[in-house]
């Protein structure tokens, strides 16, 4: 299925990457479900992604933020290949997992707990990107800009 973002573009500036993420989550495969993970809102700009990961200890998780994705990654632990089981209920087998993050977002940390990732991410808003008012110049204050009726009541004001 192919989504035709031309209505956006006529109304909207600099949402390029925004369509490309949506054309990207529209095409893609479905999600793998492991291993089964919760994200939480835990204030208003926290959030906390916690992921089940029993039989991992933190030698064998990598977590990497590159540009705005959060990756996470786990291997095998070396210490279940040799033995053997009569019943194995208890995945441990290789993931890598992808997640979006919005911009201006960062990972304060990372902990492996009682078999539970959890990965603290904070969207910091810097103070350039922040809404701000833009103050509104009249008569000469625009550099490069002449207001011809402010100029011609200047030229009345000499004659008289």
């Amino acid at each position: 299925m192919t989504y035709d973002f031309t209505p956006l573009f006529r109304s909207a500036i600099g949402f390029d990457r925004l369509a490309r993420m949506a054309g990207n989550a529209a095409n893609a495969q479905a999600m793998p479900s492991y291993p089964p993970y919760n994200i939480e809102k835990t204030a208003e700009t926290d959030y906390a992604l916690t992921m089940a990961l029993a039989g991992f200890g933190p030698d064998d998780v990598e977590v990497l933020q590159e540009d705005n994705t959060l990756v996470i990654r786990g291997s095998v632990p070396e210490n279940t290949r040799d033995r053997e089981w009569l019943h194995r209920g208890i995945a441990t087998r290789a993931f890598e997992r992808r997640f979006v993050l919005a911009d201006h977002t960062e990972i304060d940390q990372a902990e492996l707990q009682n078999g539970l990732l959890t990965i603290v991410v904070r969207q910091v808003v810097p103070e350039a990107v922040r809404p701000r008012r833009i103050p509104i110049v009249t008569g000469n204050g625009v550099p490069g800009h002449q207001n011809v009726a402010a100029s011609a009541y200047a030229g009345t004001q000499h004659a008289a």
